[in-house]
């Protein structure tokens, strides 16, 4: 058995056009957007009556993609606090490498985000810093030094 690619990322959200939004003013693409119900969804993901929409959406390159996802039924279950610190366990953060972190940032406020802490330079290697985006997910920004 070997991997042969990573598919996407899945991030379930309350306001499907908002994060969208979100995620466009970043620089992604939507790929697709459909509704999604019926017994094999049932089966895949293990709840009964399945009835959510999607918006697949990627990278300006191709390679990275992140499936949007907004549960009508069953209703979308809060896994904790909305807005839970960097350490919390599980997925905390999905990283971009920007052009330019100044810009990047300035442009996703205009759809809600904010810092987390504070734009960081690590070493000559990158500028970074972690943005609280939609349903609460840490998206992490890299701006690439020299």
């Amino acid at each position: 058995m070997a991997i042969l690619r990573m598919d996407h990322v899945g991030i379930v959200v309350e306001d499907l056009a908002a994060a969208i939004a979100f995620f466009a003013e970043l620089g992604m693409e939507v790929e697709g957007q459909t509704p999604v119900e019926g017994r094999w969804v049932d089966q895949a993901v293990g709840l009964d009556d399945v009835r959510v929409d999607i918006a697949m959406m990627r990278t300006p390159d191709g390679h990275g993609r992140i499936e949007l996802a907004r549960f009508h039924a069953p209703a979308a279950v809060d896994a904790g606090p909305p807005n839970a610190p960097a350490n919390t366990l599980g997925i905390r953060n999905v990283m971009f490498a920007v052009d330019d972190i100044e810009e990047a940032l300035a442009r996703l406020r205009t759809h809600g985000a904010a810092l987390v802490g504070e734009i960081a330079q690590y070493g000559e290697s990158y500028r970074l810093c972690y943005v609280r985006g939609p349903a609460g997910i840490i998206v992490a920004l890299a701006e690439p030094l020299g």
